[in-house]
């Protein structure tokens, strides 16, 4: 291992809680906790192998009835030891179908009915126990319930334990877009399993290094690197290099959710990749992209439009193209148009006022935001990523 690697390594395991293992400063391997500190609530996002049978001691001793929101697949996959954790606790599954087709208005309506036929009430915690989709379902129905009861958030997928599962952000999608409506709903703690992982389809994993790249090109050189340079062993998902993603990542997103809870500042940021992204995916019903895909090529659009922008030099904006391509493909982008692309943009939840706020890379480690882009530009930019 190189000097510049252990370095990384080391960044990695102090930046948390826990006692490290692997550099002799405790017992336990080295397996970060980082504090997400915002004006609702401070908790926990931890980063631990066999963290699912420890689910009973992040449980308030003051909850009710604990609710379990999953998808069957998931919970057929890690159901053992989720159960061995919730030992101790009166709990009822609630099975979701999954999948963005389902994450409406309906499908809250028909959880919460179920969870008062079951005996829930405002002492009641909800557990999201599974992808991006399970996590902003269930947080959102937590939200809402009883006008809001307390969410554990449980990701199972790279994608949801890198973004979604931390920062509070729980929504439904409109036909007209993505994520218009939610609320901003903190969890009492987020627990990430990297042994989950193992079940994941192919397609699934690298979706989520898609937002584990993202992090790299908003806030972490260092990430980008290991990213660009290291697929192989990513792809391959060994262990300590997919603990490091995961590990840098939520530490990035701690922080920023720490410092701008509610997306009225620095927070923004996250949303690289995500306006065309999130047009994307609205303008292909939520039926061709996984959400990850959708952000490859947003980020792919950034890109471009930062370059055509003359905020990012050509070499830093082909090195950002490169790392995307090295974990696709992504579906193919036949019959999508840039002007209704730029014209879905319009619409996105980010836009204020009319303008559509673009975050865009200024070198890799550093992004700004940026509104009032000539729609010519934009256009022109996307019709680039289309290819």
């Amino acid at each position: 291992m190189s000097e510049k690697t252990k370095s990384f390594t080391r960044a990695l395991c102090h930046g948390g809680a826990l006692p490290c293992g692997r550099c002799g400063r405790g017992k336990r391997v080295c397996m970060p906790s980082y504090v997400v500190d915002t004006p609702q609530r401070k908790y926990a996002a931890v980063v631990e192998r066999g963290i699912l049978k420890r689910t009973g001691d992040y449980i308030p001793e003051n909850a009710g009835k604990v609710f379990v929101v999953t998808t069957r697949d998931v919970w057929q996959y890690h159901c053992t030891r989720l159960a061995e954790g919730l030992a101790r606790r009166s709990h009822e599954i609630l099975f979701f179908p999954g999948g963005e087709e389902h994450k409406r208005l309906a499908s809250v309506e028909t959880l919460a009915e179920d969870m008062v036929r079951r005996g829930g009430d405002r002492s009641s915690l909800v557990i999201a126990f599974g992808g991006g989709v399970v996590n902003d379902v269930a947080g959102f129905l937590a939200a809402v319930f009883m006008r809001g009861v307390p969410v554990l958030q449980i990701p199972t997928t790279l994608l949801a334990q890198v973004d979604a599962a931390i920062g509070g952000k729980t929504a439904v999608d409109l036909v007209i877009g993505k994520n218009l409506v939610g609320a901003f709903h903190q969890p009492v703690a987020v627990l990430i399993d990297p042994d989950v992982l193992a079940t994941l389809p192919e397609r699934e994993y690298r979706a989520g290094l898609f937002e584990v790249l993202k992090c790299g090109v908003i806030r972490s050189p260092g990430l980008f690197e290991l990213l660009a340079g290291r697929s192989g062993e990513v792809l391959a998902r060994q262990p300590e290099v997919v603990e490091q993603l995961i590990a840098e990542s939520v530490r990035i997103k701690a922080e920023v959710v720490s410092a701008d809870e509610r997306e009225s500042n620095i927070r923004v940021i996250l949303n690289f990749g995500h306006t065309a992204g999130h047009a994307l995916e609205a303008e292909t019903g939520y039926s061709r992209f996984l959400h990850g895909e959708a952000i490859a090529f947003g980020m792919r659009a950034a890109t471009h439009l930062a370059r055509r922008t003359g905020r990012l030099a050509a070499g830093d904006a082909a090195r950002i193209v490169s790392a995307i391509a090295l974990y696709g493909p992504i579906p193919a982008l036949d019959g999508i148009s840039a002007q209704a692309l730029a014209h879905r943009a319009l619409i996105d939840k980010k836009t204020l006022k009319g303008n559509v706020r673009w975050v865009l890379p200024e070198c890799i480690g550093q992004v700004s935001v940026v509104s009032g882009i000539d729609e010519s530009v934009v256009i022109a930019a996307i019709q680039e990523a289309l290819g």
